[in-house]
């Protein structure tokens, strides 16, 4: 795998382009507003709902990476899978993710959806504390990203995309709870978690596990997602969403939450998962916490979100080079281990 085109150059498509470009690909970015002379690799204005259009191009790339919104994936991954090369992406959407994974059934080439932060990088971490049990009884995975100075009652910026949160705020979540692999609502579950003294809120959002009951049923009892905020934005999310009806309406959500509350570029990530039972016959908690900031990276400030969201998928993506990874089928983040993320050139972010 030598080349690779990134769909979409938004703060993370960008970044992730120059990662793989400093990590010795041959890059071509596609997005119709992104200005050529911005980049240091190929850019091309295509359109990616044309599948005539794509595919040409995907004729001349080994691999494919889309950082685009996630109604867009489907059909790009489509065409990927009948031009036969690999196809990464940031989804949390679980349709999508369901229609990628029935592709590979029959792809020539590594079909790897969920390559983010979440799900992503938290379910790499989350797999690494179950496999040092010799009996895990629970594994709560637990991800914010947020404002470091938030203002006004919400505490919250749009760093991310607003068509993802919204929908990650909406749809139902798969959980296993004493042992049942089952759905529950989003934005249930609340619970308190105090990250370096910082008071935080966290409750249930859709997609952060990607695959994990799956295959943890019946080998943990207790799993679960949630989402990280800033007290208080729970109670707001919630009067937004379900008394004022906007659940109704998700574009016009997404495009009010933003204008309310626009990007920051001082934000940090915090990660936080816990799993516990028996080592040795005793009783056991593990955990892995860490609060991600900003880095240079490439000679830019890069925001906290950006770098641990392009971080893991370009990853992911030199161990497939490497060979650490299967070349063809379905990739579950949690088949990947840990310290063979964090052992590349672009994992070592994480270890800063």
């Amino acid at each position: 795998m030598k080349s690779i085109a990134v769909l979409g150059l938004g703060k993370v498509g960008a970044l992730a382009a120059q990662l793989l470009v400093e990590s010795d690909f041959e890059v071509i970015g596609i997005d119709m507003a992104a200005d050529a002379k911005n980049f240091g690799h190929e850019v091309l204005a295509i359109d990616v709902t044309d599948a005539k259009a794509l595919g040409k191009v995907f004729e001349r790339v080994d691999a494919i990476l889309s950082c685009l919104p996630y109604h867009l994936n489907i059909k790009v991954a489509d065409v990927a899978h009948e031009k036969g090369i690999h196809y990464f992406d940031l989804t949390e959407d679980v349709p999508t993710t369901d229609h990628i994974r029935k592709l590979a059934e029959t792809s020539k080439g590594l079909m790897a959806p969920q390559c983010g932060l979440a799900p992503g990088f938290v379910g790499i971490v989350g797999a690494e504390l179950i496999s040092r049990f010799d009996e895990c009884r629970s594994c709560r995975m637990r991800v914010g990203a947020l404002p470091q100075n938030p203002t006004g009652l919400m505490g919250y910026a749009f760093n991310w995309s607003p068509e993802g949160v919204v929908n990650e705020y909406l749809n139902d979540c798969e959980v296993i709870e004493s042992g049942e692999r089952k759905w529950v609502s989003a934005m249930e579950w609340r619970e308190m978690i105090y990250i370096d003294g910082v008071k935080l809120e966290a409750f249930t959002t859709s997609g952060g596990l990607g695959t994990m009951c799956e295959t943890y049923h019946g080998k943990v009892k207790n799993l679960d997602y949630k989402t990280m905020r800033y007290p208080g934005h729970f109670d707001l999310m919630n009067f937004f969403f379900h008394e004022l009806l906007m659940r109704q309406d998700r574009k016009k959500a997404g495009e009010i939450l933003v204008n309310a509350k626009p990007p920051v570029s001082d934000d940090i990530v915090y990660v936080h998962v816990a799993a516990e039972g028996m080592i040795d016959g005793k009783l056991s908690r593990q955990e892995f916490v860490n609060g991600y900031k900003p880095l240079m990276i490439a000679g830019k400030p890069r925001t906290a979100i950006a770098w641990t969201t392009a971080g893991s998928v370009v990853s992911v993506i030199e161990l497939v080079r490497e060979g650490k990874l299967p070349s063809k089928g379905f990739l579950k983040q949690e088949d990947i281990k840990l310290d063979d993320l964090l052992s590349t050139r672009t994992g070592s972010f994480y270890t800063r």
